[in-house]
């Protein structure tokens, strides 16, 4: 049994990667972790919610067998247990200093958060974790939103998960659920790069683009402990 464990999914890219994993027939279930549920039903999908902060002692075996009516779901929680099920971790998880309301508030999501599901899964057994960072992570930065993720990724490392997979992506192209005027700005400035082909690591990546990276990865035969994707890594990977 193979499942994908995700948060983040009702961002940017945690709702391709939402997308593309229940439609990918390799995946048998998909469990999407945060603080509410989605507005979305499919036979794959199991919603758990609750205080991330508190994820070490969720239920989660509850959470599951509730939304079962005809017990269909013990085989799942069954297999988690007992190590059977291959568990695929993802992680989107992201905000900005804007919508957090202060440094700390956005350093507990990006890197609080982030840490907790890590750790999580690892006691699930998950075998690989795919994570969103960002192009220009350094944990010695003088941005403070550079500095953050290349903390987080270098916590994670610590972290002792079997596989650890870091995705960089340069911006963000997509549909965005809210206006960030710098980023349309910066968008509509280097869309013309994504045209011509140029600077594959620095030009605009879309987000579907990200999350078909991360799932060729995570469901591929790689099996390097640690590893990190460049924008233009996962602009090659998503048309393969």
């Amino acid at each position: 049994m193979k499942i994908a464990i995700l948060s983040g999914t009702s961002g940017l890219i945690g709702m391709q990667l939402l997308h593309q994993l229940l439609k990918n027939s390799k995946v048998d279930y998909v469990l999407s972790v945060g603080r509410r549920k989605l507005a979305l039903k499919h036979q794959k999908l199991i919603q758990l919610e609750g205080n991330m902060t508190d994820l070490e002692f969720w239920d989660w075996q509850d959470q599951i067998n509730s939304q079962s009516l005809g017990g269909e779901y013990q085989a799942l929680v069954s297999a988690i247990e007992s190590g059977e099920a291959a568990i695929l971790g993802f992680c989107s998880l992201g905000t900005t200093i804007k919508n957090a309301g202060s440094k700390e508030a956005f350093y507990a999501v990006d890197h609080d958060l982030v840490l907790f599901f890590a750790k999580w899964l690892k006691k699930l057994g998950c075998s690989k974790f795919m994570v969103v960072s960002a192009m220009g992570a350094d944990a010695t930065s003088s941005i403070f939103y550079n500095q953050v993720k290349g903390k987080t990724e270098n916590d994670l490392q610590e972290v002792g998960l079997e596989q650890l997979h870091i995705f960089r992506p340069s911006l963000l192209l997509g549909n965005r659920s809210e206006f960030r005027f710098g980023e349309q700005v910066a968008s509509i400035l280097m869309k013309p790069l994504v045209w011509l082909s140029l600077f594959k690591n620095f030009r605009p990546i879309y987000d579907h683009q990200v999350a078909k990276s991360m799932v060729k990865v995570a469901l591929g035969e790689k099996n390097s402990k640690f590893e990190i994707y460049s924008s233009g890594d996962m602009q090659d990977l998503s048309k393969k």
